[in-house]
């Protein structure tokens, strides 16, 4: 792991609880895709609630690189001057994908579908993660992908005679697979079907839909047709399933504590967090569910509790595939044990998050061992400590919270891209009540 100039460090003293109304910023895989189909729209589209991390202005920028005119409005806001399907132009460097593997999967399926050639780069992370799932598939359609090993940088030339529709069988339950397949097919003729062994996230189908495309869709299926013009929109982004995670183990596992939050996505492929915690024993109550947009929200209030350990099988991973770290962190303060199986997808993650998530816990004090495709860990005290997070965002945030129930201070090293997904993590922790300092 290359450990970048700037090093920032968490250190979070044990103890406390977490009280009030919490909003967490907008939901990550939606804001990567309002700014990619609204560029790709015909007409003048305005996104509200867009997540400002970092990994989200690095879409941003690909798009303002290929001649999309983006103004922001305010710190949320955006207005996004759509050039059409076809209206792209070729970039004049590489695009920087920073550290996330939702744009660079997403961008290489609709990038394989342009008349120009283009290079897709990111972070040393994302250099490490497998591209080959994509790289596959769109190889069958006739795009033209240089990759060494599978890896960025990925080499995109313009496909030969255009792309083919492909009926394809993904092995992995992906979004970010299925998502690169479908936007590949908006170019291909002829209609694009991907089958899926489970149902996963479907807000490429559902933000299609509200720009206009006909997309078929239902659990493990998804289909479009070549050739679809998208339309301008409005898109009003939820709060992140994925960053509330934090917020609804921190609450469940500290005594006396008693946190609202509010417009949190329930997309039905996302809420497997929800499904898991209540199973384990969690007070979590679900109140004013609407839809805003395309997509469900509901407000979660979630009390301090005693947990207890649970079996997490295949059937629920991939409904809560990126809330696995606090998670274990869930199952490290139940009572009895709890055996995750059939996770094998969280290995190749920001980090092999099943051996980072174990390490971590080990070094806490926490009785976990890791298997290929999961873990089994034992519930009991959690002791203070120093934690490697190795860049991974959402470890990090984890065994912050893990301090709620630590006997000790925890350190948690390489913090710095916390704000590739959830900028602000510690000042809303901070006054939600976790003594969290931050360093460098």
């Amino acid at each position: 792991m290359t450990h970048s100039a700037t090093q920032i460090t968490y250190v979070v003293t044990p103890g406390g609880r977490l009280t009030g109304t919490v909003r967490v910023p907008g939901d990550k895989s939606i804001s990567h895709r309002s700014v990619m189909f609204a560029s790709l729209a015909e007409g003048i589209s305005e996104v509200t609630g867009f997540l400002t991390g970092e990994d989200c202005f690095c879409t941003m920028k690909a798009f303002q690189q290929m001649g999309v005119q983006i103004e922001r409005l305010g710190e949320t806001h955006l207005r996004v001057h759509g050039v059409g399907l076809r209206g792209l132009k070729a970039p004049s460097a590489p695009l920087d994908m920073g550290n996330s593997g939702t744009a660079m999967r997403l961008m290489c399926g609709l990038l394989a579908g342009q008349p120009f050639a283009s290079t897709l780069t990111g972070d040393a992370s994302l250099s490490k993660r497998p591209m080959k799932r994509v790289i596959g598939p769109l190889a069958q359609m006739g795009a033209e992908i240089a990759a060494q090993e599978g890896r960025a940088p990925l080499v995109i030339s313009p496909a030969k005679g255009g792309l083919k529709a492909l009926r394809y069988a993904s092995p992995v339950a992906s979004a970010q697979v299925k998502s690169c397949v479908l936007l590949a097919g908006l170019y291909a003729d002829g209609l694009t079907e991907v089958t899926e062994p489970e149902a996963s996230r479907d807000h490429t189908e559902r933000m299609l839909r509200a720009f206009g495309v006909a997309v078929e869709g239902r659990a493990g299926y998804a289909a479009v047709r070549g050739g679809q013009s998208l339309k301008a929109t409005g898109i009003e982004v939820p709060a992140d399933i994925s960053s509330a995670a934090f917020f609804l183990v921190g609450a469940a596992i500290a005594p006396g504590s008693d946190v609202t939050l509010t417009e949190v996505g329930m997309n039905p492929t996302r809420v497997g967090i929800v499904t898991i915690l209540k199973a384990m024993g969690a007070s979590i109550e679900v109140s004013n569910q609407r839809l805003l947009g395309d997509e469900p929200v509901a407000d979660l209030r979630v009390r301090g509790g005693a947990l207890k350990g649970i079996a997490i099988g295949k059937d629920l991973v991939a409904a809560a595939i990126d809330e696995f770290p606090i998670l274990f962190i869930a199952a490290a303060c139940a009572e009895g044990e709890t055996v995750v199986t059939g996770a094998e997808e969280l290995r190749v993650k920001e980090s092999d998050r099943i051996q980072t998530m174990v390490d971590g816990l080990v070094a806490l004090g926490v009785c976990a061992v890791a298997t290929p495709d999961g873990a089994r860990i034992t519930g009991g005290p959690v002791g203070g400590g120093t934690v490697d997070s190795h860049g991974d965002h959402r470890v990090a945030m984890s065994f912050a919270m893990a301090a709620l129930r630590a006997t000790a201070p925890i350190t948690i090293l390489d913090c710095l891209n916390v704000n590739t997904s959830f900028p602000g993590f510690a000042e809303l922790a901070r006054k939600a009540g976790l003594q969290l300092t931050v360093q460098g």
